[in-house]
């Protein structure tokens, strides 16, 4: 751990300059208490750091959080072993993505049966918490149960030994993002009416004790919500079709969801404090948790050690090193196939941009958490499902 200064300490060990930059401004924050902590996959995001744990007095940065409100990870640990495994898993891949859509959702046509009651406690959660979700998306219920583009994913993996994991990346799609954009907008609109001046227009706040600070932790808490079921449904819907593809009913072992986007009040260093984890899971002693590398490498099933510097806090992921638009530009389609080798996969040049070089080494990330979690597991991909 390295103590960049009083309000900022920092796990990361690959770490450029304009992603240090970027939290030392909002660790300035006048309202940060104690301090700000920088996750071991840290790199820039907008307004806030991907890879940070912002804890708030009295206040919430609805950028920190980020667009994608309660994006998470799922994963089941089923009874079956590797050698269970039919050989053809291009059939598996292409039945997985013929039932769960791959866009935002906005392919979806109907809703399936599974998705029904939890549609139905989404609606009733919003009339409770006095607001509409078609105010911001119209068909809001047709993207549950769509996995997104980006860095979402599903997969079949084996751990360490040899049991058969499934595993997926995914949050509250459209309407999470349309509600975060609103709300980043508000914070924005407020600070300009007040002449508020901060260091990032992007690091507007919302105060606690107002209407626009209420309207947006009860949506944002909605839209958590959402993410969360989200991965529940499209996971049912994976453990459906392996069942199909292995011949059998799949008995879950152990099944875990966790956020890595999303705020939470938590009590740190003797004061109750807002926590916006972006791009972090909640590490507390004994916490189960999902580190996912990137696309052909290893992932993680982790337990929090409660580092109390780090705020009870440990990576969400590898970390990108090169942005979307430079990996498209520094690697290609056959290098990609080549490091996907052995996994099934969509082979397009659609995922260039999530090629592994693209991102911090994996094991270099969890050397740096090993302060933060322990390794129940390690992973390695069979099957990898994408959204183009």
């Amino acid at each position: 751990m390295e103590i960049i200064n009083s309000r900022l300490l920092n796990w990361a060990s690959i770490l450029d300059e304009k992603t240090r930059e970027q939290a030392v401004k909002t660790s300035q924050l006048p309202f940060i208490h104690p301090h700000l902590a920088l996750m071991p996959d840290a790199h820039l995001g907008i307004g806030a750091t991907v890879g940070s744990v912002i804890p708030t007095l009295h206040a919430v940065i609805p950028a920190a959080v980020g667009v994608d409100i309660g994006c998470g990870m799922i994963a089941v640990r089923t009874q079956y072993s590797l050698a269970d495994l039919p050989k053809d898993r291009k059939r598996l891949r292409e039945d997985i993505e013929r039932v769960i859509p791959l866009s935002a959702g906005h392919d979806n046509r109907t809703v399936l049966a599974s998705a029904g009651p939890r549609i139905a406690e989404l609606r009733k959660l919003a009339a409770i918490a006095g607001f509409n979700p078609s105010q911001y998306v119209e068909k809001w219920e047709l993207q549950l149960g769509s996995l997104g583009s980006g860095n979402h994913f599903i997969e079949v993996s084996a751990d360490e030994t040899n049991a058969v994991w499934l595993f997926l990346h995914s949050g509250s799609r459209g309407v999470g993002n349309k509600i975060a954009q609103h709300h980043i907008g508000v914070a924005r609109h407020m600070a300009a009416k007040k002449q508020i001046r901060l260091p990032d227009p992007d690091l507007a706040y919302l105060e606690e004790g107002t209407p626009q600070f209420d309207r947006y932790i009860v949506e944002l808490r909605w839209a958590q919500h959402f993410a969360l079921l989200n991965r529940e449904e499209m996971m049912d819907r994976v453990i459906t079709q392996f069942g199909k593809w292995v011949g059998g009913p799949v008995r879950e072992r152990e099944r875990i969801n966790c956020h890595h986007n999303f705020t939470r009040q938590e009590t740190h260093y003797g004061k109750a404090v807002w926590v916006s984890r972006k791009g972090a899971i909640k590490a507390e002693a004994g916490d189960p948790g999902l580190i996912p590398g990137s696309m052909g490498t290893a992932s993680y099933v982790v337990e929090g050690l409660g580092n109390r510097a780090a705020l009870n806090s440990s990576p969400h992921g590898a970390g990108r090193e090169y942005s979307r638009t430079a990996a498209r530009k520094a690697f290609s389609l056959a290098e990609l196939k080549k490091a996907m080798q052995g996994i099934e996969f969509r082979a397009t040049e659609a995922f260039i941009d999530e090629i592994p070089a693209a991102y911090k080494p994996i094991d270099v990330v969890m050397r740096d958490a090993q302060d933060l979690v322990r390794i129940r597991h390690t992973l390695r991909q069979l099957i990898n499902v994408k959204g183009d």
